[in-house]
């Protein structure tokens, strides 16, 4: 008779779950026992850093995956990168390892208490099987929760004894739940709105690329002549930004959303909340256009202060409405102009080195980015142009999510070259995934910008009217010496005349490649 192990792997099988990303740990050896040789195990050296590469490899590859953890300890390291996948809607299953049934009455060593409950609300659901017997339905149920839209993580606890029980009972498997297409009698009171709109506007949300659809909207944005706008903070790249047709990115603030909307008569949100704001500077005296808000989640529909709801995914809806919208003739918005290459200056700015990258950028390369003090300047600077998946960011967790997330999309993706753009606080939070990188010999070239501090903090507190705000200087960290000390090539770079050579290097070579970039320590402007 087959065990629920054997169950289990069966249904990982056929539900394409057979690379799973972990640490393990003792709980977890019945579930790894015996590993058969068509699964692929992604090791990490700390929990955060291996959720944070399970999260990248999904959205890459564009499929769920599967995560191991141990027990409660193993969880709890890598809770801020569950945090961040669910922001991210990343459709990742988290299975942890729990001490034996018969111990967990006594309170036992490495037992998790109420497990099922300690990674709410972050989870789209969780649960610890009441039987060893139902461990396979609670694995496909979390299948099935975790691919629906919107797209998000799921937990399982699961007793490091179940896995030995036997399994006598069939685990039908069902084909994911597809996409669900908008209400007829709103789509088309849309259509109508854009159809008379003078100055038509979009505002491009991540749920775009996650759906695949960017090339739909392409589409319906030259056939509307719509400016179109990357929603604030958004951590994916759902319009090419070197399209005439891109318009720039909605700030993360009330009054500049509304002065950058201004411009339009109506307003299409697609994908995205209407809106996502990080600091606050009062309410706007610049009203909002009339807006149309199309959403998979019910949620951000719900909590929207103001505009039409209407809740479809994304390629059914854009679809859709291209049928129903006739092809414009009214002029096109103006053409946005970027800044002026940055000169080359010793310390370099942040602004050299994104202009540098995007000279020098592979065709077809997904960029991985995380340096929060200088966002702007990589919008400015480093325009994203792949419509499938060009590029990965924490939408709003924990740092440290930028680097190992470049390792998954590298594992996911190792046709592509993967071109990490990390601060140096960001990345000391997850530095161990580059022996990963290492280990699978990953074509990725991290680079760091090191401002030897937490700018990002220093700026906004400064803003916020802070005053000698502790924490924030790092400096003297050798992130030639750390990449090498795990396995990776690695160069520093101090001068501008290193730089492009240094790049060049890292881009060509097919192994993990580090180059250690010191920037200006200036704190920059945020928004």
């Amino acid at each position: 008779m087959k065990t629920v192990r054997d169950v289990t792997r069966d249904l990982m099988r056929q539900l394409g779950l057979t690379t799973v990303f972990g640490n393990p740990g003792t709980t977890e050896i019945a579930f790894l026992t015996d590993w058969p040789d068509d699964f692929r195990y992604v090791l990490g050296l700390q929990e955060s850093a291996v959720v944070a590469m399970a999260d990248g490899y999904a959205h890459a590859a564009r499929r769920p995956v599967l995560v191991n953890l141990h027990s409660a300890g193993g969880l709890g390291h890598g809770l801020g990168h569950v945090f961040t996948a669910f922001k991210n809607r990343t459709p990742l299953i988290v299975l942890a390892g729990q001490q034996m049934r018969t111990l967990l009455p006594d309170d036992p060593f490495l037992g998790a208490k109420d497990a099922a409950e300690f990674p709410k609300p972050y989870v789209k659901w969780s649960c610890e099987p009441a039987r060893a017997q139902d461990v396979p339905a609670a694995l496909a149920r979390a299948f099935h929760v975790a691919t629906q839209a919107p797209q998000g993580p799921v937990f399982l606890s699961v007793p490091v004894d179940d896995w030995d029980q036997p399994f006598d009972g069939p685990v039908p498997v069902r084909p994911r739940i597809p996409g669900f297409a908008p209400d007829p009698e709103t789509l088309q009171a849309l259509a109508e709105a854009l159809n008379n709109s003078e100055r038509p506007g979009i505002v491009a949300g991540p749920a775009i690329d996650e759906d695949g659809a960017v090339d739909d909207l392409v589409a319906l944005a030259e056939k509307l002549n719509a400016g179109v706008w990357a929603a604030g903070v958004s951590p994916r790249c759902s319009f090419p930004e070197n399209h005439a047709l891109f318009r720039g990115f909605i700030s993360p603030e009330r009054k500049a959303t509304a002065e950058a909307l201004a411009e339009h008569d109506v307003v299409l949100v697609l994908g995205a909340p209407a809106f996502t704001y990080h600091v606050y500077r009062g309410e706007s005296e610049v009203p909002l256009p009339p807006l149309f808000l199309v959403c998979d989640d019910d949620q951000e529909l719900a909590r929207a202060r103001e505009g039409v709801g209407l809740r479809s995914t994304m390629k059914l809806a854009i679809t859709a409405l291209h049928d129903l919208v006739v092809q414009s003739d009214r002029e096109r918005p103006a053409v946005l102009h970027r800044p002026p290459r940055p000169v080359e200056t010793t310390p370099l700015s942040a602004g050299f080195v994104y202009s540098t990258i995007a000279e020098l950028l592979p065709d077809n390369a997904i960029v991985v980015e995380e340096t929060p003090s200088h966002r702007t300047l990589l919008h400015d600077h480093l325009p994203i142009t792949s419509t499938d998946f060009g590029f990965l960011t924490t939408a709003s967790g924990a740092l440290g999510y930028g680097l190992p997330a470049a390792v998954g999309a590298a594992l996911a993706r190792p046709e592509r070259k993967v071109v990490a753009v990390i601060g140096d606080g960001s990345s000391m939070y997850s530095i161990q995934a580059l022996w990963t990188a290492a280990r699978e010999e990953l074509p990725v070239a991290f680079v760091i910008l090191d401002n030897a501090q937490y700018s990002a903090v220093r700026t906004l507190g400064a803003a916020a009217g802070g005053r000698n705000i502790p924490g924030v200087d790092l400096g003297d960290l050798d992130f030639t010496a750390l990449a090498r000390g795990m396995g990776c090539a690695a160069h520093t770079v101090t001068q501008p005349d290193e730089l492009k050579t240094a790049l060049a290097q890292a881009f060509a070579d097919d192994v993990p490649h580090l180059v250690h970039v010191v920037v200006d320590q200036k704190p920059p402007a945020m928004y």
